[in-house]
């Protein structure tokens, strides 16, 4: 194992892993740092390590030769688990190891792997296991987070590659999204506009379903849109919710597809609606008009990305909390009126 060092032997790093993060906010929001890994080292072969709901965020991207399963719910389960991944990934040969994850147990694993370069955030009481420990100071809290991940890469001395972010698709998968809403009874001459009423992380990030049906109706009335509700498994009764309330017509896919149909219908909006969610940075990162409704979290390190991206938001007291639930009277949620979020998708529409 080479000694702890603040420089890189370039012409010894030949492949490399990165750790993705866990959330697909995050793992999209990291892609102008999985880019500037590409730019420092383009003769490398990198590898990306995902857990199985995030890793459909790096399918097609240019930057990545292969992708590998975390599957922490079955073989890599704990303990056993970690070291059944780290003699699987002893056998890549990897040189260098990017953390884009905090995790102590990111840093264990590469060790484990006998990956002689390791290189994040000297977070989580892990400095010792990192090769490259990168000093996460007050101001990188601070942060959009595609910045803070570029800061891992800044810190270490690397050079990086602006803050675009990265997201392709296949003309199979636009094929499907095509065919898909023909199904659904879309005509092709009206515009499109997906709304996402739900959120993972919790309730205190997520408008209420009456005021979402409530936008729908008036956005149908005016543009006489298709109206298309669209959400992850978990969000499957929110979406049946919008759609009960709503007077007005709507196809509801909350649900109903995985990830990359999700994105590739996405990329067929007009316009979208929705909370700070994962499918929020799918929208941004396609360059889809977007409207977003802040509540709970900081717009400041998470909000989306991209001159066609509008937030909603409220300032109160109590906020941004960060809280999952929302502990007194979801003020912030509720101090954001349908009018407010009409007038800004009716200038985008």
């Amino acid at each position: 194992m080479r000694t702890r060092s603040a420089r890189f032997y370039f012409d010894d790093i030949h492949r490399i892993l990165i750790r993705s993060t866990n959330w697909v906010g995050d793992a999209i929001l990291s892609t102008p740092a999985l880019r500037a890994v590409r730019r420092n080292f383009p003769n490398a072969h990198i590898s990306v390590l995902a857990k199985p709901w995030v890793a459909p965020v790096f399918h097609h991207n240019p930057d990545v030769d292969r992708l590998l399963f975390y599957d922490d719910k079955g073989r890599h389960r704990g303990l056993p688990g970690k070291v059944r991944l780290s003699k699987e990934l002893r056998k890549g040969r990897y040189d260098l190891a990017v953390l884009f994850q905090n995790a102590f147990e990111a840093a264990l694993i590469t060790f484990l792997a006998g990956i002689p370069n390791r290189l994040g955030y000297n977070t989580d009481g892990r400095y010792l296991l990192l090769t490259h420990p990168v000093c996460l100071n007050k101001a990188l809290k601070q942060v959009h987070e595609t910045a803070y991940y570029l800061g891992i890469l800044n810190g270490s001395g690397l050079a990086t590659d602006g803050t675009a972010l990265t997201l392709v698709l296949s003309p199979t998968e636009r094929a499907w999204a095509q065919e898909t809403l023909k199904k659904e009874g879309g005509t092709g001459q009206r515009p499109i506009v997906g709304v996402s009423p739900g959120a993972t992380y919790g309730s205190a990030k997520r408008w209420f379903p009456d005021r979402y049906a409530s936008l729908c109706d008036r956005i149908y009335a005016s543009s006489k849109a298709d109206i298309l509700l669209l959400g992850g498994p978990g969000e499957r009764e929110i979406g049946n919710e919008v759609a009960r309330l709503m007077t007005s017509p709507s196809t509801n896919l909350c649900g109903a597809t995985d990830l990359r149909q999700a994105m590739a219908l996405i990329e067929r909006c007009r316009l979208f609606v929705t909370n700070d969610s994962g499918l929020m940075h799918v929208a941004a990162a396609l360059d889809v008009p977007l409207v977003a409704v802040f509540g709970s979290t900081n717009p400041v390190t998470t909000g989306p990305c991209g001159s066609k991206s509008h937030i909603v938001r409220v300032p109160v007291a109590c906020g941004p909390c960060l809280k999952t639930e929302c502990p007194t009277d979801h003020r912030c949620m509720k101090e954001v009126t349908v009018d407010m979020v009409y007038d800004v998708a009716e200038q985008l529409l």
